[in-house]
């Protein structure tokens, strides 16, 4: 199956059409076995998903062969995604806990924490625990590409907490978050954290 740093390489979310044309691209590449084009093929779901073309994506979910687990994990989160993002989210929360469940038990950490951050996203109203699951979660792994989730995870519980006008408890979850950033997140993470901290 294909690590997370080759799917890394293919995205740009400020640009999700973009992303599209190179998964298109991807997907025809004789390079990649059929289990690493059907991974591939989640992620162009995701992409045409982000461009408001929900019925597309869902077609193309709806075609990917998910008999190996690892893509049968992705085709859940996609799912799920759409759903979400098209105004279903209590569709998409069994969807996100099957996910999440089938990660953990397969081993596939930066999957299993994925899908925690999106049910914190789509159960809104248990958002903080969904959350704490998921940063408990990823503090125990060893990849440094799946502890990049702690950066975020601490960004997003800070915005819920400040959100509910707990503000003392945000800034901390912000000053975590710039913390995990200074040590393994992303430029970009970094500078986004620095701002959290500064709006609240």
């Amino acid at each position: 199956m294909l690590n997370q740093q080759t799917l890394d390489q293919l995205w740009d979310f400020d640009d999700p059409a973009l992303s599209e044309a190179r998964f298109r691209a991807a997907v025809s590449e004789d390079r990649y076995d059929a289990d690493e084009r059907a991974e591939l093929t989640t992620q162009l779901g995701r992409a045409i998903g982000l461009q408001g073309r929900y019925e597309e994506a869902d077609a193309l979910l709806d075609a990917i062969d998910g008999e190996e687990p690892t893509v049968a994990v992705r085709v859940l989160l996609e799912r799920g995604r759409v759903l979400n993002s098209s105004g279903h989210p209590e569709m998409a929360v069994p969807l996100f806990e099957q996910a999440a469940e089938l990660a953990d038990h397969l081993g596939e950490e930066f999957l299993a924490v994925d899908a925690l951050h999106m049910l914190a996203i789509a159960d809104a109203a248990h958002a903080e625990t969904w959350t704490r699951s998921a940063l408990e979660y990823a503090s125990t792994v060893h990849d440094e590409r799946t502890k990049r989730w702690i950066v975020s995870l601490h960004n997003n519980l800070g915005w819920t907490l400040h959100d509910a006008g707990r503000c003392t408890e945000a800034m901390v979850e912000f000053q975590l978050a710039e913390q995990w950033a200074e040590r393994v997140g992303t430029p970009r993470q970094q500078e986004l954290a620095r701002e959290a901290i500064q709006a609240c």
